[in-house]
């Protein structure tokens, strides 16, 4: 059976790079507070000014709260484009963990900015008081 991975080459990180700077949305997946289990969330993801991933996250939504007790999370970036099998199209799956950057700190403008010039829409919440960055999200490679 051919493997699925791909040798890390100059082809592989050249379409890494390109899977992160194109996304705009991942798959996120976290562990729950109480029992431990999995789940997984959608989320806006895009690549942030100091090369981190960067999402921005509510502090009520349920996967916010769940990385502030436990950053460790993965991602799987990479939509589907075209026609074809689905499964056969790039995607990529991180391990990260989260790290939280709230309102007022000096890295927040730079990060919203980043944000929304690629997500403009955020514009309408992205200064709510309990939105903030682990974009205040960054997602760092383990």
């Amino acid at each position: 059976m051919k493997s699925t991975i791909r040798p890390t080459d100059d082809e592989a990180r050249a379409l890494t790079r390109h899977l992160i700077e194109d996304a705009t949305f991942a798959a996120l997946s976290y562990l729950e507070p109480g029992d431990g289990a999995p789940m997984v969330s959608r989320v806006a993801l895009v690549a942030g000014p100091d090369g981190h991933l960067l999402s921005l996250m509510s502090d009520l939504s349920h996967h916010s709260a769940a990385l502030q007790q436990n950053p460790a999370c993965s991602l799987l970036i990479g939509e589907p484009k075209g026609k074809g099998d689905p499964l056969t199209h790039p995607r990529l799956s991180l391990r990260a963990n989260a790290e939280f950057v709230r309102h007022g700190t000096t890295e927040h403008h730079s990060l919203a900015a980043a944000f929304l010039a690629r997500q403009p829409k955020a514009k309408l919440y992205i200064g709510f008081a309990d939105f903030l960055w682990s974009g205040s999200h960054h997602y760092r490679h383990k």
